[in-house]
């Protein structure tokens, strides 16, 4: 069972073995939505299934309104997560099911396939991992690939089991600003790149800037020259600076729609600091209204 990471060899063996699982790509550019089906048609892992950001890993929004159906969505934000029944209609769609180990990638540093790697676990699947070094790691050592559209799979039914990592919602986050010790305390930590943190840029939101108090973790940190996480020591003395004392189990992260947060969720687990919580409607959701604060610098 892997449940944090997958080495390229190990995943060699996985699928030699016969056990069930799917593997998942889930390559994608936020500046073009496009691009991550067109890179998934052009190569992948063979036998991968394509898990598409907007139309798989987050609630379909109206046309005209922008905004998700009433009830159909568990967070705010520029990528709100879809209700977690039509998640697991979907991996049922794909013919993934509750006894199968899941492997997701990507080919942007684990930007984007820690989305389902949280999903999974937020639908109750524990047996779930990144591919380490994503498709250029598999490629390197000659792993098989092929090209053209997802391959047909047989539907099955993958059915919803108890949350196994911690949703965080808006009014939650707006409730603990400021307060990092004492009952209920919160430590936010943003994934950002540094420049749009302190508000010096923004583009994609209407507001620049941060939560007040948020300590700021841009998420390729994580990631070595390799393109694999780094040592779990090296992790974890940069996050224990960066807390400065404060309990690991305080802290919820966030970015700017939920997506680029999860690779520090997956350093701090690495890192032996335990499984924290997700703000998953991150910045766009907070900055969405003009009541709620904003700090810059």
């Amino acid at each position: 069972m892997y449940t944090t990471l997958i080495s390229v060899d190990q995943l060699q063996a996985l699928r030699a073995s016969g056990q069930p699982h799917t593997v998942f790509d889930c390559s994608f550019l936020l500046t073009d939505p496009a691009a991550g089906e067109a890179m998934y048609a052009e190569t992948h892992i063979a036998g991968a299934v394509y898990a598409h950001l907007d139309k798989h890993l987050s609630a379909a929004k109206d046309p005209v309104t922008g905004k998700p159906a009433p009830g159909s969505s568990a967070s705010g934000g520029r990528h709100p997560l879809p209700a977690r029944e039509t998640f697991a209609a979907w991996l049922g769609s794909v013919g993934f099911d509750n006894t199968q180990q899941a492997v997701v990638y990507d080919r942007q540093g684990a930007n984007y396939c820690g989305r389902l790697w949280w999903m999974l676990k937020w639908a109750g699947h524990e047996n779930v991992a990144v591919l380490d070094g994503g498709l250029q790691a598999w490629q390197a050592t000659g792993g098989a690939v092929e090209s053209g559209p997802a391959p047909s799979r047989s539907a099955s039914n993958y059915a919803l089991a108890p949350e196994k990592t911690v949703l965080t919602a808006i009014d939650t986050v707006a409730k603990q600003v400021g307060k990092s010790t004492g009952p209920g305390g919160q430590t936010i930590i943003d994934a950002r790149a540094t420049p749009r943190f302190r508000g010096e840029v923004e583009p994609l939101d209407p507001v620049a800037g941060h939560i007040p108090g948020a300590l700021n973790r841009p998420f390729n940190l994580n990631i070595g020259a390799d393109g694999r996480f780094r040592p779990a020591v090296e992790l974890r003395a940069e996050f224990d600076t960066l807390l400065g004392g404060r309990d690991p189990a305080t802290v919820v992260h966030h970015c700017g729609s939920g997506v680029s947060a999860v690779p520090n969720i997956i350093a701090m687990e690495i890192a032996g600091l335990g499984r924290t919580a997700l703000f998953a409607g991150s910045w766009s959701e907070w900055c969405s209204d003009p009541a709620r604060p904003v700090a810059q610098g």
